[in-house]
């Protein structure tokens, strides 16, 4: 019909409240076109129905990116709002995304910097990390104390080939009781271990507010009160709340956030060559969004 030139305003809201995030994605995605694009900042708190970005141009020139534009912004902002309730629960101390493990890889830089977005502290993923300006965050894995053989010496080892700089964080849930390793560890790295990992899984019990507390006075009375306790394994809000107040004071998050459900995101058509039209049951015409920021061109 010679129509795909009209031009239109389209908006994009959200069914529910949470964090913003896929912004700077959908942006990216958008430039260059010749089209008029608002947007709320990334990593904005969003409450339902509430306009997130606006569209004007030609429909030729939006029409085809609508899907891909509705599904960054729904899968990056679901990470970014669980990321956002981990992060407050551990507040003051900081929460690092360790959810790539937990898909596809194709994603997991996505999903790593849209939990940077929401307020974690680091991101275990090199592209993800990078994307938002950062280095990758993580531990040694459990791979390297069990090839080793011993905690300790694979702790040393860690502390001579890792660069000066970076934290010294050790796993010591792997062969002994978790106390008895973290004292033998902090003894032989003599002030330079920064922290203490335990993952302990589900089978003995998993980590609790219990060890934690045990950790932390253990640790204290060896002389060594300054190392910290990184937790992982299954943490929700909830379980980081008495970790934290046991004396934890790290977390990696990977399930929690990895899993998260999208933030479902709508695009409607607004207005047509400049008049009010939209479907039966919305109200036509721009909707007031005065946190818009004009972003594009």
């Amino acid at each position: 019909m010679g129509l795909e030139r009209a031009v239109v305003t389209a908006e994009i809201f959200a069914n529910q409240g949470g964090v913003l995030a896929g912004v700077e994605e959908c942006l990216a995605l958008l430039r260059g076109r010749s089209l008029v694009v608002e947007a709320l900042p990334e990593g904005s708190p969003i409450a339902a129905r509430q306009v997130v970005m606006r569209i004007t141009g030609r429909y030729q020139e939006m029409g085809l990116l609508e899907t891909a534009l509705l599904g960054i912004l729904a899968s990056s902002s679901g990470w970014a709002t669980a990321a956002r309730e981990v992060a407050e629960a551990a507040d003051p101390w900081p929460v690092y995304s360790f959810g790539a493990r937990h898909v596809h890889p194709a994603v997991a830089s996505v999903m790593d910097r849209a939990a940077l977005v929401g307020g974690a502290k680091g991101a275990s993923s090199i592209l993800g990390a990078r994307q938002a300006g950062m280095r990758p965050a993580g531990t040694m894995p459990h791979a390297l104390l069990l090839i080793v053989g011993d905690t300790v010496e694979a702790a040393l080892a860690f502390d001579r080939v890792v660069p000066a700089g970076s934290p010294r964080t050790v796993l010591v849930d792997t062969f002994h009781d978790e106390v008895e390793e973290a004292v033998r560890v902090a003894n032989a790295l003599k002030g330079k271990l920064d922290a203490i990992r335990i993952d302990t899984p589900r089978e003995r019990g998993g980590v609790t507010p219990q060890l934690v507390r045990e950790l932390k006075v253990r640790l204290a009375q060896a002389g060594h009160p300054e190392v910290g306790i990184l937790v992982s394994g299954g943490l929700t809000p909830e379980r980081i709340v008495a970790l934290k107040e046991a004396g934890a004071t790290g977390f990696g998050v990977g399930s929690y956030i990895a899993a998260a459900p999208p933030i479902d995101m709508t695009m409607d058509i607004k207005a047509v060559g400049g008049q009010p039209r939209t479907k039966r049951g919305r109200l036509p015409g721009v909707t007031p969004a005065p946190g818009l920021i004009w972003r594009l061109p």
